[in-house]
């Protein structure tokens, strides 16, 4: 079984990163609505190709990850935050999540981060053994900070430094 390979995202992968967004969508880890007509643009000012990246099988992107700031403050310049990462559920069990984890550590080491961080939601058991088995470890936990689907979720901050 091949490897998936990781790049940086271009601005042409727009529709089928947008595409993958929805296939993916769930209260597992989304806290936002599930997307509906009329679409948004998968990158915006906030979120632009140079800040994620992207897994392929097959030539196929099959993942995701975005790697950003949490805040605009130049004394935070150092962390990165992971603001996403999605795979599509053909590709799991393949190493996509793992591989794209990996790289974004990278990414923003080589940025000149000295930290990265996350949130994800305390009901998302799959993501969070991931994050831990890749050094992240809890940093904090805000309890039923998110109401989805009539279920109140915790929101987990876990971080790793280099």
């Amino acid at each position: 079984m091949p490897d998936p390979y990781i790049r940086t995202a271009l601005p042409d992968d727009d529709e089928e990163l947008r595409l993958l967004d929805q296939a993916t969508w769930s209260y597992l880890h989304a806290v936002m609505p599930e997307p509906q007509p009329p679409y948004d643009s998968f990158f915006s000012e906030r979120h632009a190709p140079d800040d994620t990246l992207v897994a392929e099988l097959d030539r196929r992107i099959v993942g995701y990850i975005r790697l950003g700031f949490s805040t605009p403050l130049a004394s935070n310049a150092h962390v990165r935050q992971i603001q996403g990462l999605a795979v599509h559920d053909d590709a799991r069990g393949r190493g996509v999540g793992r591989a794209l984890l990996r790289a974004a550590v990278d990414e923003a080491r080589r940025r000149g981060a000295r930290r990265v961080t996350l949130r994800v939601l305390g009901h998302n058991t799959p993501a969070r053994k991931l994050y831990e088995s890749e050094g992240f470890v809890v940093e904090g936990v805000l309890p039923e900070e998110f109401l989805l689907a009539g279920e109140y979720v915790d929101d987990v901050f876990m971080g790793r430094s280099f």
